[in-house]
């Protein structure tokens, strides 16, 4: 009868009454108030952690999508630039260059730098020659016109420029805008600045600050002309339909261009600042899985106190017959427990802000009086969020599983406590 009274009862695992004891742990009392609190701080840290690197990896996935959407909208995959000899025959080099497969779009362009003046104002200006057809086929151009049209851009002397361009020389389409380029006519004085203005046919708004400030288009025939450039162009601009097979194309351009040309991809272009942003997307990953870890920390601290708090009950629940993996078990679910409501609670939390992120950054603009997310500073001109269904999987992954390691510590602790050492000195 002895061994039978000693005998350890064995209950299936995660049984109803670990699941009680554990809920039971979790609600505050009087008399363990302040391990309530700690886990309540725990839950509200992993909660933060979570929602927070949702946010924020959101936001920097955004922000290079746009960055990226938008320069490549304007700005060519790869740029073809002539070796040896100018581009006389862009002509032919743009026509055998638009029947490669896979590019949509091989545009001659003349680039030249000018001063943008009006009886208001000045700026520094990046003045492109493009034919009115290739204008059109650049979508983020075309589709995106405010005030004016491009019908006929071709035929007359008209120029198209950005909207924040506008703004600052408080000009609208209709009116007269003054280009100043350094090279001129050469005279027996020396070269004089051509001086000359032209009526605004077209404003449009990109959305990013860099080339709605910085940006005119000019026919394509009068920037020749301006730029003292008879009849060749600065370079072709070639679209691609796909910009990460950029490597597959450029070998396809070098042979269909059929003259020596010097190739600078998209990549090469842009590799600074895109560098850049993965490098502080990286270190934003880190510093933020911080606050996750503390938070496990937190759950840790937590559930030793009240493991020695709770040593009593351990020891009578010991003695009734629960087991060692039952122990362990109520422990185990008392600390996963603040961890996955925590994760899901942020995840939720997080998914809310970033589909709001917007109307969050206008309401917080009002609020403080401030510009939270300058154009000018940021080159977008609304804060985006694009949320990758993969890294969100892996932070959330990655807070349940530091959740659920920093509850094996005490649970095992909890599991070992000696029955007759807890009841002794109650």
């Amino acid at each position: 009868m002895d061994e039978t009274m000693t005998e350890t009862v064995q209950t299936a695992p995660f049984a109803p009454f670990e699941w009680m004891l554990s809920a039971r742990y979790l609600r505050a009392r009087r008399k363990e108030g302040f391990i309530s609190v700690i886990a309540g701080f725990s839950f509200l840290g992993i909660m933060l952690g979570v929602a927070t690197l949702i946010i924020v990896m959101a936001v920097m996935n955004g922000f290079r999508k746009e960055l990226l959407d938008k320069i490549l909208g304007l700005n060519g995959h790869i740029l073809v630039q002539p070796l040896e000899s100018p581009l006389t025959d862009w002509k032919d080099v743009a026509d055998r260059l638009s029947q490669v497969q896979g590019i949509r779009l091989a545009a001659p362009v003349v680039d030249g730098q000018a001063l943008a003046s009006s009886p208001w104002n000045a700026s520094g200006v990046l003045v492109r020659g493009i034919r009115s057809d290739d204008l059109n086929n650049l979508t983020s151009i075309a589709k995106n016109i405010k005030q004016g049209s491009l019908e006929g851009f071709d035929d007359g002397q008209g120029v198209a420029i950005g909207r924040r361009l506008a703004d600052q020389l408080s000009l609208h389409a209709g009116d007269s805008i003054t280009l100043v380029a350094p090279k001129g006519a050469v005279t027996p004085m020396g070269t004089t600045p051509r001086i000359k203005p032209y009526k605004i046919v077209a404003v449009f708004e990109i959305g990013m600050s860099e080339y709605d400030l910085g940006f005119v288009f000019m026919p394509l025939a009068e920037a020749q002309a301006y730029f003292n450039r008879s009849n060749d162009v600065t370079s072709i601009e070639v679209f691609t339909t796909n910009p990460d097979r950029i490597v597959a194309f450029r070998k396809a351009v070098t042979d269909a261009a059929g003259r020596p040309v010097f190739l600078v991809d998209w990549r090469q272009r842009n590799s600074t600042f895109f560098n850049a942003l993965q490098v502080e997307r990286n270190v934003m990953f880190l510093i933020l899985t911080m606050i996750v870890l503390v938070a496990a920390l937190n759950i840790v601290s937590g559930l030793i106190m009240l493991v020695k708090d709770k040593g009593s009950d351990i020891a009578i629940l010991r003695t009734m017959g629960a087991s060692q993996g039952s122990i362990m078990r109520i422990f185990l679910i008392t600390g996963a427990s603040i961890g996955v409501v925590g994760t899901l609670v942020g995840f939720i939390v997080g998914l809310v802000i970033c589909l709001n992120i917007e109307s969050i950054r206008q309401f917080l603009s009002w609020l403080t009086s401030t510009e939270l997310f300058s154009p000018e500073l940021y080159f977008l001109s609304k804060l985006p969020a694009d949320i990758d269904v993969g890294e969100t999987t892996a932070v959330v992954i990655m807070a349940l599983t530091l959740s659920f390691l920093a509850t094996l510590y005490p649970s095992w602790r909890a599991a070992r406590l000696d029955p007759v050492e807890a009841l002794r000195y109650e």
